[in-house]
């Protein structure tokens, strides 16, 4: 079997897309969060300075409402979650791509180990789906208990 994944069947192509969807997401939540995080700490480092002269109450005001937004933002959106399970799932479908390669692990003791392959990518990715939906959830549950009267 060559290395590279063939365009032709349609499981290899659902591999490749998954591995690429994952890994875009996964780059993109971490970025959201790694620039909520720094935002809100360059602001909390400054609250102190600009608290006292008398000039920067505004300023601290400000940072304040800066802090509060850029955390809501990470809570509502869960980019740390995403960014991390996102990675593992990722992960684990390039592994089982290289298991597939290889005819390793599950795949070398089968009569069809495209078959099982799509098996395994469809399963951790509806696993994915679960924690996601359930994350999901769990943060509205959150949500609405801290607004709640």
């Amino acid at each position: 079997m060559s290395t590279s994944i063939s365009q032709s069947n349609p499981t290899l192509d659902r591999l490749e897309d998954q591995i690429s969807w994952y890994d875009n997401k996964s780059r993109v939540n971490q970025r959201w969060y790694k620039w909520l995080k720094l935002l809100t700490m360059v602001s909390a480092v400054f609250v102190p300075v600009l608290s006292v002269p008398n000039w920067g109450r505004h300023y601290v005001a400000a940072l304040g409402i800066i802090i509060v937004l850029a955390e809501g933002i990470q809570q509502l959106n869960q980019f740390q979650a995403n960014w991390i399970a996102y990675r593992s799932t990722c992960e684990s479908l390039r592994h089982e791509k290289y298991l597939y390669l290889a005819q390793a692990g599950p795949y070398q003791s089968t009569d069809k180990p495209i078959t099982v392959l799509a098996e395994r990518i469809e399963g951790l990715v509806s696993q994915e789906h679960a924690k996601w939906v359930s994350a999901q959830n769990e943060a509205g549950k959150k949500t609405s208990q801290a607004t709640a009267p």
